[in-house]
C-alpha cells in the first residue's frame, strides 16, 4: 500500500452511536472517513473508496466482519488494506477466525477513541519506516519478492499476498537461514504495541505454503520458522 498525504478510513459497524463518535474523532484529527452498517454495503463502499484502513466490528446483519474481511482481502483495492477490528466478542476462537480472515488487529470493545486513534498513528508510522529502510528486490531461484511495489512472483507468475503475509515472507527471506522464535516474528512484524496470539504467525506461515509452496519456509521443531532458500540444508 502506497502512503497517501491523507489516510482513508472505512468504518464499518451496525450501530449508529459508535460509527457517529468514532466518524468524528477521525476526521478531527484530518482521516477522510466514510462508513458502512453491515458488510455487503462496506465491500461495494471499498470498491470505489479504496481505505487505506478498515475498523471493522464481527457481528452486524447481512454478512458478518470475518467473511466481509476475506471479501475486502480479495479486493485488489483492499488487499493491502489495514483491517482492524473492532468488537464486543472476547473469545479466543473470533480472534483467531479474525486473524485467519486476513485482519491486522483486534481490540475489544468499548473503544476508546484517543488510544484507537493513536494506536492507528503507530500503525502507519511503522509502515513508514519500513517503507524507509529498506525497498529492495529479493530473488532467489523461481521466486522473486518486490518490497517497492508489495509483489511476489513464483515462476513468472504473480502471486497474490495480503500485507501481513508479505511482510512475514519478506523478513525471513532477508534473513536466510535464520530461525526467528514466534515472539521474534510478532515483534518484527506486528510490533509490540498490537497485542495478538502466537497463533498468528502460524496462520499466516500456512497460507504463505499454500500460496508458494513447501520449498522455502520450514519449521524448526520448538524453535520457530526460517527461510532456506538451499531447500532447508543448514
Amino acid at each position: 500500500m502506497e502512503l497517501k498525504e491523507v489516510i482513508k478510513v472505512l468504518l464499518v459497524d451496525d450501530e449508529a452511536d459508535i460509527v457517529e463518535l468514532l466518524q468524528y474523532n477521525l476526521e478531527k484529527v484530518g482521516y477522510e472517513v466514510q462508513y458502512a452498517y453491515n458488510g455487503i454495503d462496506a465491500v461495494e463502499i471499498a470498491k470505489k473508496f479504496a481505505p487505506d484502513l478498515v475498523l471493522l466490528d464481527i457481528m452486524m446483519p447481512r454478512m458478518d466482519g470475518v467473511e466481509t474481511c476475506r471479501l475486502l482481502r480479495s479486493l485488489p483495492q483492499t488487499t493491502n488494506s489495514y483491517v482492524i477490528f473492532l468488537t464486543a466478542r472476547v473469545e479466543e476462537y473470533s480472534e483467531i477466525a479474525a486473524f485467519e480472515g486476513g485482519a491486522d488487529d483486534y481490540i475489544i470493545k468499548p473503544i476508546k477513541p484517543r488510544a484507537l486513534i493513536s494506536r492507528i498513528a503507530a500503525l502507519f508510522r511503522r509502515e513508514r519506516k519500513k517503507k524507509q529502510e529498506n525497498e529492495d528486490k529479493i530473488t532467489i531461484d523461481n521466486l522473486s519478492i518486490d518490497r517497492v511495489s508489495y509483489t511476489v512472483e513464483l515462476s513468472g507468475e504473480q502471486i497474490i499476498l495480503p500485507k501481513k503475509e508479505f511482510e512475514l515472507l519478506y523478513f525471513l527471506a532477508q534473513h536466510p537461514n535464520k530461525v526467528f522464535s514466534r515472539d521474534d516474528l510478532l515483534h518484527n512484524i506486528w510490533g509490540v504495541d498490537i497485542y495478538v496470539l502466537p497463533r498468528t504467525v502460524d496462520v499466516h506461515i500456512r497460507k504463505i505454503r499454500e500460496k508458494i509452496g513447501e520449498k522455502y519456509i520450514y519449521t524448526v521443531k520448538s524453535v520457530g520458522y526460517k527461510f532456506s532458500p538451499d531447500g532447508g540444508a543448514e
